[in-house]
């Protein structure tokens, strides 16, 4: 649930609930204050029409009682009077209940609302009483029931209650107004925040929250734009280091460039002749050779790498058998320790020199890493190329594979500083990347890693 709809669900509960305590308190009394009033004025004109039937007549037979209906029945209501047994008036005598009957023959004066013809009706009735001396003496044995419509007063009522109900709404419509403005007011800033947060995160460093009033949410747009002001320091110091170590790397790999083209040929002279020389000096041309042949490599790979990162990297695409590249690879580096499946006729647009790199460090690594035998797998899976090489060793552990294809990195520290650089996977992912294409290791239930190259067939990136 998001937080507009819980503020406009808490604005319309509170409105719910004071429009239900003060309209409906209000309704109710007023309600029974209309009832209340309405009942006592019945009551009393109903007294008053009997007050003035006095003297009454000597022989109360049902013409006496008929003219006492008539006159206590009023304009709007119809009356009934009886004594002895003798029942006289118009009024439906099947509406008197009989607590209404034991309360007036109680010698009290009693009413109750009704249901009658399809609405409430009020029925008043009392005992007359014989006078002497100006004084009541006793019953006299006439009982009189008025019965009038309650309508009007109903209709008030209802009137009321509508009215209840229009103010609750429009308290309910009035609240979810103000619900819907303080949320603005509250969730804008915060949207606010959000968004300069998600730009944050996408690496726009420039990104801030206007500042407005001084509440606790512009405490917090200060304090997410200072955090984000050193953010964007510390990164540029870190962009500014990184770029200056690139470029350091990438000077130093080019100016060793002209004096290993020196040493290598000074290497190659001494190589020709490393079977003439004596025991120990031979040795030592030997080693001289081979350690100047690493760091030719190590230098080209750092030169290598310095181009993906500054994105100078390009492909140089052609439509190449891909199998007799990777004979050729093969064949070049004199890896003969591989079994093969290499289909015939399986063509791709790619570029074959960073192909050849990728095979090369890919077989190279498990020739070096892994157990016999060493196998590369070649085949077609919808639109992609997919190479697999793998080895029978004992497989990559569980810490190694998140970085087998970072820079520099050995899964044995104890090797030795010959025996590869640290680059050679790295480079070979970047090359796999270039071609939009991804490179992943993994361990072969059977024992051993194993590397999937997989590459778009046409060339797509």
């Amino acid at each position: 649930m998001t937080l507009r709809l819980r503020l406009l669900l808490a604005f319309a509960l509170l409105s719910i609930v004071t429009a239900v305590a003060v309209a409906g308190v209000g309704y109710v009394r007023a309600r029974d204050a209309v009832v209340q009033r309405a009942q006592d004025n019945a009551v009393i004109e109903t007294t008053n029409r009997v007050e003035q039937l006095y003297p009454l007549p000597t022989r109360l037979d049902a013409a006496a009682l008929e003219r006492i209906a008539g006159r206590v029945s009023g304009r709007e209501g119809t009356a009934l009077a009886q004594a002895r047994g003798v029942v006289a008036g118009s009024m439906d005598s099947s509406v008197i209940t009989q607590e209404l009957r034991d309360l007036v023959s109680s010698g009290r004066v009693g009413w109750q609302r009704v249901p009658y013809q399809g609405g409430v009706w009020l029925v008043v009735g009392m005992q007359l009483r014989v006078t002497s001396g100006g004084s009541s003496s006793g019953s006299s044995g006439v009982e009189v029931y008025v019965l009038r419509p309650f309508t009007t007063e109903i209709e008030f009522v209802g009137e009321l209650a509508r009215n209840a109900w229009l103010v609750g709404g429009a308290g309910l419509l009035f609240a979810l107004g103000l619900g819907f403005l303080a949320a603005r007011g509250v969730l804008g800033p915060v949207r606010e925040l959000q968004l300069a947060a998600w730009k944050l995160g996408q690496g726009d460093l420039t990104a801030r929250v206007p500042v407005r009033g001084r509440d606790e949410l512009a405490s917090v747009a200060s304090t997410f734009n200072s955090t984000a002001s050193s953010l964007e320091h510390y990164v540029g110091e870190l962009q500014r280091m990184e770029a200056d170590a690139r470029r350091f790397v990438a000077d130093v790999s080019h100016e060793l460039k002209t004096p290993l083209a020196a040493m290598t040929a000074v290497t190659d002279v001494l190589d020709a002749e490393t079977g003439s020389l004596p025991g120990v000096a031979g040795q030592a041309a030997r080693l001289v050779n081979r350690e100047t042949l690493n760091l030719t490599r190590l230098v080209n790979d750092l030169i290598e790498v310095t181009r993906f990162d500054s994105g100078t990297a390009a492909l140089a695409l052609d439509d190449v058998d891909v199998a007799e590249v990777i004979r050729a690879s093969l064949r070049m580096r004199g890896f003969t320790d591989v079994t093969t499946s290499l289909p015939t006729d399986v063509r791709a647009r790619l570029d074959p020199r960073r192909l050849d790199v990728i095979v090369a460090n890919l077989v190279g690594n498990a020739l070096r890493h892994g157990s016999p035998p060493v196998f590369l797998t070649l085949w077609i899976e919808g639109s992609s190329l997919v190479i697999s090489v793998g080895d029978s060793g004992p497989g990559l552990p569980d810490a190694v594979l998140p970085h087998v294809f970072a820079r520099f990195y050995k899964a044995d520290s104890a090797r030795g500083r010959s025996e590869g650089s640290g680059l050679g996977l790295a480079i070979a992912w970047e090359n796999a990347r270039l071609h939009g294409g991804t490179l992943v290791a993994a361990n072969r239930p059977g024992g051993g890693a194993l590397f999937t190259l997989r590459l778009p067939l046409g060339g797509e990136r």
